[in-house]
This record gives structure tokens, sequence and C-alpha cells, in this order.
């Protein structure tokens, strides 16, 4: 068996879906999270698996969540179908459910947060919304696991049993009533032919739904009968087409909600979230507050935990490579081999992997932020001034997602409705600071700016959003002209982050890390110590200077020598970063042939601090890894356009790197 899980945003499907199947699927309370539909074999049921599908307010395919999860529903035919929605907020949430009984496919009701209902007074007779709706109707608690085996039973029994909605005509009488019934009849055949329901047909007939109208392949003839009926069903409704099925649909949901529920008092959450957004949405603390927050999440990360959680396995991974060393030279291996074992092997992966406490305290922080409702703000605040650059807030949300992964982000573009503000974003994230070039960063502010290390670090972030902002203004004004899409979206209740989502993003992101440190960044490290270690005759060399890397970083650092780094290995280090900005730091690491606890101080001699700065402006700014590239190639659909990006993002980094170590220059740093 197959189910599908479908529901509206934040109504608690993610987390829902984790317990069901125990998958890493990060909860999140942004739209665009969940771009892609996700599967997962349920726990302890062999064979049995359910598929988490964006979630949605409607079936109509305006946006690329609906398209994917009708898509799914239509031409894949699950099962079943688990829809979740949010019991304190049901009027607005069973308005998709009507739409999916329409389509006549096997459906379990599971309302969410029950216990916030009863804790607020409310209750909801789940016998007579069963009799209502005509579907088995089951209390659960996501968050909790209450209730998931009484899911999983009734799922099963619907789906084995091939048990369908017993309601699908939600109106008795009346103009709508009549246009529907009209419209079924004459394209009963079609859609029989094609597999979908006749009323579901009939309504998305109704809505103009061209995708529905192309497939069912209507004559002229028929279409213009189906057309009378609707614009008769206009003149007697005395209201347009959506506007009356709306009606129509609301009616019979205000129906149910009068019979079966009765309603909880304003609730202590949404109490608690009006309070604090008094604050951390106000016109004039909004933006201040948020950079407060991120200015303390970088200080616990950077300049207390993070870095002595590093520090302390930096230690451990040289107290092992000098052991192993030793072991080596004891064995009298080959030196080749030695070097390769430890100036690359130990030297290249260890000093990334040494950074693994700070990405994984990072993410502690952001996945608090994130699951408490915080992001969800951000964006609502953002999209204000994001229009005067021709964005929406919902740009933002791929934006965040871009300080994680740039790919990710550049997949979650998708969401977005107008290719217009796609392109757009995607040509921005790469100058949101991604997670792959903390190391760098964290490497050279404990190098050169032990003092005020969580001050550059937020300096860098918010310098990279600046430039991206500049260079919207300027898109927006040449490539881009026009307005961006409308952007709504629902601002969740302030919730306490759940302890197993928090694991879970903890996990994914430090297994991420390890998984890239033994595979990219460990070829990319074997790669830059052969080149060290061979001429171009393939003979050790007993100077670094003479090898195949210092070749290729001699022919490309002038182009880098008004920036204040002209250094040979300066320039091969970026170069490696184009594989994954982790590498920066292995090659400088294999070039340099120092440990991670001296690296820090071998750097002295290749930057003075202004051309330190340079160099961390350079790495916020320049083209991103060969992942995100490949990335935005795909959703971009051009090798050329992506070309164009990459050589953007290289000419804006050395633009803005000259400035930062001209002006350095001028002022005497």
């Amino acid at each position: 068996m197959r189910y599908a899980l479908v529901g509206n945003q934040n109504c608690g499907k993610t987390t829902l879906f984790n317990q069901l199947t125990g998958s890493n699927q990060h909860v999140g309370n942004f739209p665009g999270v969940t771009v892609d539909s996700k599967i997962g074999d349920i726990r302890g049921e062999k064979g049995n698996s359910v598929v988490d599908l964006p979630g949605i307010y409607s079936i109509r395919p305006y946006t690329d969540e609906e398209l994917v999860t009708r898509r799914f529903i239509l031409k894949e035919r699950p099962e079943g179908i688990i829809n979740i929605v949010d019991a304190t907020n049901i009027e607005r949430n069973l308005y998709l459910t009507l739409q999916l009984l329409e389509m006549h496919i096997p459906v379990v009701l599971a309302l969410n947060m029950m216990d916030e209902v009863r804790n607020n007074g409310g209750t909801i007779d789940i016998g007579k919304m069963e009799e209502l709706l005509g579907i088995p109707v089951v209390a659960v608690s996501a968050a909790k696991n209450e209730g998931i085996d009484d899911l999983l039973h009734a799922i099963r029994e619907v789906s084995e049993h091939r048990i369908y909605p017993k309601v699908m005509d939600f109106c008795e009488k009346g103009a709508v009533h009549r246009c529907i019934h009209a419209v079924s009849h004459q394209v009963e055949d079609h859609a029989e032919r094609i597999g979908i329901s006749p009323r579901f047909a009939a309504t998305k007939i109704v809505e103009g739904d061209r995708d529905i109208i192309e497939s069912l392949r209507l004559s002229e003839n028929e279409l213009d009968l189906m057309e009378h009926s609707i614009v008769e069903m206009e003149r007697d409704s005395e209201m347009d087409r959506n506007a009356a099925l709306a009606d129509m649909r609301y009616d019979f949901i205000e129906k149910v909600c009068g019979q079966a529920v009765i309603k909880c008092q304003e609730s202590i959450e949404h109490i608690r979230s009006v309070r604090i957004d008094s604050v951390l949405t106000n016109k004039y603390l909004a933006i201040p507050s948020f950079l407060l927050i991120m200015l303390l999440v970088f200080w616990m990360t950077f300049g207390v935990l993070g870095t002595f959680l590093s520090d302390l396995l930096s230690l451990g991974i040289d107290a092992l490579s000098a052991v192993t060393e030793q072991a080596l030279a004891d064995y009298g291996i080959n030196p080749v081999v030695k070097s390769l074992v430890i100036d690359g092997v130990f030297t290249g992966v260890g000093s990334v992997l040494s950074f693994l406490p700070i990405i994984v305290v990072l993410f502690f922080f952001l996945s608090i932020l994130e699951d408490s409702g915080y992001m969800a703000r951000i964006a609502f605040v953002m999209d204000r001034p994001l229009r005067k650059i021709g964005l929406s807030g919902k740009s933002f949300v791929s934006m965040l997602i871009g300080f994680g992964c740039s790919v990710p982000a550049v997949m979650s573009t998708r969401t977005l409705s107008s290719e217009r503000d796609k392109k757009m974003t995607i040509m921005l994230i790469p100058f949101i600071s991604c997670s792959a070039k903390i190391p760098i960063y964290a490497l050279f502010t404990a190098a050169f700016f032990k003092e005020h290390q969580a001050l550059v670090m937020m300096g860098l972030y918010v310098l990279g959003i600046l430039t991206g902002i500049l260079c919207a203004v300027a898109l927006k004004k040449t490539m881009f002209h026009g307005k961006p899409m409308p952007f709504v979206m629902e601002l969740p209740n302030y919730r306490l982050p759940s302890v197993k989502s928090v694991l879970l993003l903890m996990w994914d992101k430090a297994r991420d890390f390890v998984q890239r440190a033994f595979t990219v960044i460990f070829i990319a490290t074997l790669i830059i110590w052969f080149l060290q270690t061979f001429d171009g005759r393939l003979n050790v060399v007993t100077d670094s200077g003479n090898s195949l890397l210092a070749m290729i970083g001699k022919f490309v650092a002038p182009v880098f020598g008004p920036l204040g780094f002209g250094d040979w290995r300066a320039a091969t280090a970026l170069i490696s970063g184009f594989s994954a900005k982790e590498a920066v730091v292995s090659t400088l690491g294999v070039l340099t042939g120092t440990s991670m606890s001296s690296l820090g101080d071998t750097l002295g001699t290749i930057f003075s601090p202004l051309a330190a700065v340079s160099y961390l402006v350079f790495t916020l700014l320049y083209t991103p890894c060969v992942a995100a590239v490949a990335t935005i190639r795909r959703e971009m659909g051009s090798v050329w356009k992506t070309a164009v990006i990459v050589c953007m993002q290289c000419g804006v980094a050395w633009i803005v790197s000259f400035m930062a170590y001209q002006a350095g220059s001028l002022l005497g740093m």
C-alpha cells in the first residue's frame, strides 16, 4: 500500500510523516521546506509507504506545490489519502478536504493538535463529523505521537477494502447544485475514460481548469453546453463561478462545524504569539530584533560553544595524526605514501572535519528559531522591503534556506509562482553565505580577529545580504522589469521546538558534512596533494613552489594581486573551493603543510589583516560550489544563463573585494 499525506502548510504534516516513518525529513514552519514529494516506509509495516506531499490550500494548479500534489494523486493513484488538518483552525483546513473528497479516492481525516483544542476548552464530535463528511475521522497529536496507531488502522481499512467517501455533493439544491450535476452528467464518460471522478471533473470545468479540460478532450458543442450551464449558475447565484463554488464549500463547512465542533476559547498559544509579535514584527523593532538575535546566535556559536568544541576536536585529530605519522615512520613506509596519508588525508580532511562542532551548534540554534515559528515572521517582515527591490517575502524564504546550503535554496524557488521571481531569486541566492563557508570564516577570524570574531562573522553575513540587495536593484532596472507576485503567508503560533526535530536536523547536517568531508573534499584533497607533491615530469618535489599546483596558482595569482592576496597558495585554495567551499581550508592546510591547530599562525605569513578581510569578502561572494552550479543549470534550464550567473558572481566578488582592500589601504589599515 502507498498512502499520500496531504494538508495545508503548517498543519503538522511533516511531523506526522516523521512519526509514521522515522524519516529524517526536517520539520519547518514556513512554506518552501517541502518542495518535492518525500517517501518513507511506514515503521513496522514492510511494503507499506507514505508520501509526504507539499503543503497546499487548494487542488487548483496555481503553484508548483499544487501541481506536484495534484499530479501525484491523479497520475500515481495512491491506495489512500491521509488528509491532516489543524484542528485549532478547522474551518480553513476543511476547504482542501472537500476537494479531496470530490476526487473519489479512499480518504482518512486526521485531526491534528487535538491536545491544544482540549486544553483551550474546545471539543470535536468525531462520530458526527464522520457522519457529515462520510469518511473516517481520527484525533491525533503528531508532536506527541498520540493516535498514530488508530490512524494507521483507519487508512489500512479504507485502502484494503476500497471504501470511498460517501459524501461528495455539498449542496442539496440551488444554482450551484444544478450546474454541477448538469456538467457531471455531460462529462461522465470522458472522466471515466481518463480515470477521474465526474464530480471532480465537473468542478474543475466550472473553475476553468485548462489542464483538466484539455485532458477530457471535450468537443466544442459539449463545451458550449457546459458553459451555458455555468453562465446560468452565475446569473442565478449573482456570483462569478469561482466565488459560487467557494461559497458552496464554505456553507457546507459551516454546517459541519456547527454540528460537530465546539470552538475553543482564544488559545494560550495565540495570546502569547500576539504579545511576542508586538515586538518581533513591530514596524520599527523587527529588523533590529532579527539582527540582535542573529548576533547572539553567532556569538554563542563562534565565541562560546562551537569554537570550544572545535578546538577540542582539532587537538584530537592532531594527536591521532601524530600517532599515525610515528607508526608509519616506524614501519618504514614509502615517504610518498606517508605524505599522502599525513599531508593529504589528515591535514586536508582533518582540517575540515574539525569544524563539525561549529556546524552542528549553528544549526542547533537555527533549528530552534525555525521550529519556534520565528523564521516565518522574518519572511513576513521582509516582504515589504523586498518588494522595493522587485522580490516578495516568499523569495526571502529561499534565501533563508540558502544560509544552510545553496542547493536546496535554489530548488525551493520552484514554489515561486512567477518565472520572473524564480529566476531573479536564483541569481541572488549565491550571495547568501552558506554553511560550507563557515570553516573559512572561522579559520580567518580566529587567526586575525580573535577579539571580534562574532562581529566580523555578522558583518560578512550582512555584507552578503546588502550585496544581493544592490544586485537585485540593478537586475530590476535591467533584466527583470515588472512587479513581484503577491505573497500570502500564514503565521503559525509560536511553539516550543520539538526536541526530535532539532536533533534530526543536527544529525542530518552533521551526516551531510561528514559525507562531504569523506567524498568530495577527500577527492579534492587528494588531487591538491598530488599536484603539490609532483612537478611537470612527475618527480617528487622538495619545494612545493616547484610543483604542478604552484604552476597553476602562479598563473592565476596576478588576477588577485590588486585584492591584496597575490600569493599562489591563496589563489589555488580559491580554485579548489569550486569543488566544495570547505576545501579552501583543507587546501591551505595541505599547501602550508601545517596542522589545523597551527594553520591560523601560518596564515600570517601569507595574508596581512587587511588582505585577510579582502580574502573573506571574496570567498563570501564568489561562485558557489559545483553542486550548486549544477542545480542552478537544472532550474534555469540553460547552460548559457548559468555561465552568466557564475561570471556575474566572480565579477561582483572581485569588485567588492577590491573596494574593501583599497578602502582599507586609504584608511591606513
